[in-house]
């Protein structure tokens, strides 16, 4: 009995130091595996048997020690360090590393769900980010305004020169100071033509008929004879300038005999960007003098004054150069202008000028009023829309009750129409040398290809896109346990929930006891 025990007890070492033989050659085969996490064997003793469990010392006697012989040794635990290892740099974006708590979230092609330490990932065919073993790593997605959708974890996607976005611009913020001191506007440009007549009757026109006459029937010298318009021809304006800037050329066909003086003017106001909104300064439109001349008011404002040169409004038809116009009235009052681009909902730009007119100033408060417009609308006509700006007593922004425009976009693909307001809230109204105008910030953008990635340390996969624009993409998680000790290691560098592992806390990086990710690009 007593070598048999022997035997066993020895042989119980012997097996002991094969499982630490076994524990230490998985480390050693493990040393260049990414992710892997090293263990420890723990030993203890087996039940000893007890011969003497000794006596107390008394009077008489001093006590004895017991005697128990061990009967060998045991493996009490084979303990999993998962202390975070160093960082390795690679160069490849999607390659990332835990500095911390926390396990990587994976989906196997079973929907199984996973856990690992290893960050080596690459993108699929179809954009996703996968493990070496394809097993889809799981994190947070956006929504289309590239929000995060907070608790909705799924694949990641990350789909390089497949995603192109556009955005239609909704706000347009102004910067600048209005100088407040400078001349109420009360007037803008007129341009006169020379006297028309009657082609018939040979008699001038006056503001009564003047409108409704044929332009098939009127002439430029007095008497009966050819007209200066044929049906068919085509009027075309081309550098006619507002402010000194160029306008939008365009073109106006006589149709038909039926084409009247006031269809022309009609037309007019529209090319020109005249704003015939009631209540503005100026008395601005376009009419007939009781003299029989073609009569241009502008709005008001240095930057509203209009020039028409000669060559500048031209005819297919005889008369090539049919109107002569001549100013009779310069544009009077303080004012500013800018010109900026936005973006309908497929990404096309579009110019539109702003310019702000000083119209009022009373005790304690000074009023502007901005005209709009935008080559770039899609019907004929120039101007999007007007409002009026307040300023306090101290030159500060009060209100901008209207402060919205509307630019068509008819036959364009986009929405229509594209609504777009004015944040004037950073404009002063105090006393400077020169007005000045910018804009300062648009919410919309150009179409952009997405062509590159990076994912930040609290997970985030911010997106740059062909056009400049960054956005984000979605967010990484990762999973913490009470004790990770506990999980079950299987092949691919992965862990299962074990019995003692607690549940998975899914979260993002840096948030509950989660680890950061820093780069390793």
């Amino acid at each position: 009995m007593g070598l048999t025990s022997a035997l066993f007890t020895g042989l119980s070492g012997l097996n002991a130091s094969q499982f630490t033989l076994d524990v230490i050659g998985d480390n050693i085969a493990n040393i260049n595996t990414t992710g892997f996490k090293s263990s420890r064997t723990l030993f203890q003793n087996q039940f000893a048997r007890t011969l003497s469990a000794g006596t107390k010392p008394g009077d008489n006697q001093g006590g004895s020690n017991p005697r128990q012989i061990g009967l060998g040794v045991s493996v009490g635990a084979i303990q999993r360090s998962f202390t975070p290892g160093s960082v390795e740099t690679t160069g490849v974006p999607s390659d990332l590393a835990i500095e911390g708590d926390g396990f990587f979230v994976l989906r196997t092609p079973e929907n199984e769900q996973v856990f690992s330490r290893d960050g080596t990932f690459t993108l699929s065919a179809d954009n996703r980010l996968i493990s070496a073993d394809g097993f889809f790593v799981q994190g947070y997605s956006v929504n289309q305004d590239f929000e995060l959708i907070p608790g909705a974890l799924g694949d990641i996607s990350i789909p390089l020169g497949v995603l192109t976005t556009a955005r239609a611009t909704d706000t347009a913020n102004l910067d600048g100071t209005l100088n407040s001191s400078g001349v109420v506007a009360t007037q803008g440009t007129i341009l006169q033509s020379q006297i028309l007549y009657n082609a018939t009757t040979g008699v001038q026109l006056d503001a009564v008929t003047g409108p409704t006459t044929a332009l098939t029937n009127i002439r430029s010298t007095a008497g009966v004879g050819p007209a200066l318009f044929n049906v068919g021809d085509v009027i075309t304006i081309d550098g006619i300038q507002r402010g000194g800037r160029e306008i939008p050329g365009e073109q106006f066909i006589v149709g038909t005999t039926g084409t009247t003086v006031a269809d022309f003017l009609a037309w007019t106001d529209e090319t020109f960007g005249i704003e015939t909104t009631p209540g503005v300064a100026g008395n601005p439109g376009t009419t007939v003098t009781a003299d029989g001349r073609l009569e241009i008011r502008g709005n008001a404002g240095e930057q509203n004054s209009l020039s028409i040169q000669v060559g500048e409004l031209l005819s297919s038809g005889t008369e090539q150069i049919p109107f002569t116009f001549t100013e009779t009235q310069a544009a009077n009052g303080e004012s500013a202008h800018t010109s900026f681009i936005v973006y309908d909902t497929i990404g096309t730009p579009m110019t539109v000028d702003l310019t702000m007119v000083l119209e009022e100033r009373i005790t304690g408060e000074s009023t502007w009023r901005f005209y709009a417009t935008s080559g770039d609308d899609s019907d004929v006509e120039f101007v999007i829309g007007t409002g009026t700006v307040k300023f306090n007593s101290d030159g500060q922004f009060a209100e901008s009750p209207e402060n919205g425009v509307v630019i068509n976009r008819v036959g364009t693909g986009a929405v229509d129409p594209l609504s777009l307001n004015f944040d004037f809230s950073a404009l002063s109204g105090l006393t400077t040398d020169d007005s000045a105008l910018v804009m300062s910030f648009q919410d919309g953008f150009a179409t952009g290809t997405l062509i590159d990635y990076n994912i930040g340390q609290d997970g985030l996969i911010l997106g740059t896109f062909s056009n400049g624009l960054n956005q984000q993409l979605g967010q990484m998680s990762l999973a913490t346990f009470a004790n990770p000790e506990g999980l079950l290691a299987r092949s691919n560098n992965t862990y299962f929930i074990g019995p003692n592992s607690g549940e998975a806390r899914i979260t993002a990086p840096l948030v509950l006891g989660a680890g950061g990710l820093p780069r390793a690009r």
